[in-house]
């Protein structure tokens, strides 16, 4: 939707100017000559950003400000002065206003103070929203997300979970491969069964038959006991792999058997048991990379990947990254017995832009430490750790970005550069050089 904006001036021509000039770059303008008008507008949700002068007759600009800071906080505010000095910066900051202007201004600096504040509300609009979302968006035994691919992997989980098929989780680490793996689980007939889970990779490759499939007593020299195996504990329920590509080549022929013929040897036994487990195994290699390079065997990950389910990393998820933060900050402000109400705009834009090469793992330790060392009843950005308050946005965000502000400008490629800070010739370029990069990799997007 088009930009709303109130401009308040008790100089009628000044409004007229602001006016002609907004309206050319789109935006619906209204003007408003005397402080109280300009409040009973904004009362009736009639406006997305004001713009006031500060010296007006009877009620000034600053006292507007702070009346709409106190009644409708999600509208920011633009003051702007003749009198630039100091003491009217501190005065306008301690109002509450978004951004201060001196005049004179030319209109591009009033666009760029416009869109700074609607970028702002939108902000602010997106964190209360996800606040509430927190609360009322059903969670799939721990796995939080509302973003459109999240809802494919949910009903997708749903689908089959009481299938008996081998279910493969691939992934990045950090993406919640064992959430998966264990909302599978809860939703089978197997639930009143137990969930046991082994990581293959911290195994020591001389225990890893005895670790799946149990010894009998004397098998090896500390084998005092008989012991079970995890295939027999998991027995009516589901046996996780996780980091199913590492497991050891000479365990691979043995897993692969078991698999097919539903049966098992403890380590020293001559006796095949049968065994009832439904398999789900996870992996953040690729795992036909490993078949091609000859470490990985091509018929266990047949047997293994019946269905797969492909989760993605966090910076592919888009709002569930601000969805996910409210949740984990509910959660660790509880264990520390803080009142924390969330987290401002600025620091959503930040945890947006931020690349999470750690995923979900690295948002919750990244809100764990902020919530541990805010001062505050909402996270502010320094409260961040410091690669994510000082990260520098990468080619991708920075072409989200752009597209972002050519949208809110209508395609006016003349207003996108003087919002971006850059010329024309320097975003065709940009433009020309994404759109081949998505032909060559042939998403057909521009």
């Amino acid at each position: 939707m088009t930009a709303r904006v109130l401009i308040v001036d008790d100089d009628v021509e000044m409004c007229q100017m602001l006016e002609d000039g907004l309206r050319s770059r789109g935006y619906r303008v209204s003007s408003c000559h005397s402080a109280d008008e300009a409040f009973n507008a904004v009362m009736a949700d009639e406006v997305d950003v004001v713009v006031t002068d500060i010296r007006m007759r009877a009620l000034n600009g600053l006292d507007l400000c702070a009346r709409v800071v106190a009644n409708r906080p999600d509208i920011p505010v633009v003051v702007m002065t003749a009198f630039g000095s100091l003491e009217t910066a501190v005065a306008t900051i301690r109002a509450g206003a978004f951004d201060f202007l001196t005049k004179p201004f030319d209109s591009d600096t009033v666009v760029l103070a416009i869109e700074r504040a609607i970028s702002h509300r939108s902000l602010r609009e997106e964190v209360k929203r996800l606040r509430q979302a927190t609360g009322e968006t059903p969670q799939l035994a721990g796995l939080l997300g509302a973003s459109q691919v999240m809802r494919q992997i949910a009903s997708l989980v749903h689908r089959v979970s009481d299938a008996e098929a081998s279910v493969l989780v691939t992934g990045e680490s950090g993406t919640g491969k064992e959430l998966v793996a264990r909302a599978l689980h809860e939703l089978s007939r197997r639930r009143s069964g137990p969930f046991v889970a082994i990581n293959c990779g911290a195994v020591p490759e001389p225990l890893f038959e005895s670790e799946l499939f149990g010894h009998a007593k004397g098998a090896f020299t500390d084998a005092k006991e008989k012991r079970a195996g995890l295939f027999v504990e998991a027995a009516g329920g589901t046996l996780f792999l996780d980091e199913v590509g590492e497991t050891p080549a000479a365990m691979q022929v043995k897993l692969l058997r078991a698999l097919e013929t539903r049966m098992l040897r403890p380590v020293g036994s001559n006796v095949e048991i049968p065994f009832d487990v439904r398999i789900v195994a996870a992996t953040n290699r690729d795992l036909e990379s490993a078949v091609e390079e000859r470490r990985f065997r091509e018929d266990l990950l047949y047997r293994l990947n019946v269905i797969q389910i492909e989760l993605p990393p966090l910076r592919a998820r888009g709002g569930d990254i601000l969805l996910l933060a409210q949740h984990f900050l509910v959660r660790f402000a509880e264990r520390a017995t803080k009142t924390i109400r969330g987290f401002s705009s600025a620091v959503a834009d930040k945890l947006l832009a931020y690349a999470w090469p750690g995923n979900v793992r690295e948002l919750q330790n990244c809100i764990e430490r902020a919530v541990a060392v805010t001062q505050y009843e909402e996270l502010v950005v320094e409260d961040l750790p410091e690669k994510i308050r000082d990260y520098r946005s990468s080619e991708e965000v920075e072409r989200r970005y752009t597209l972002r502000v050519l949208e809110a400008v209508g395609g006016n490629k003349s207003m996108a550069t003087r919002i971006l800070g850059w010329d024309r010739k320097t975003l065709y370029r940009r433009l020309e050089q994404w759109a081949a990069a998505d032909r060559a990799n042939g998403n057909g997007r521009s």
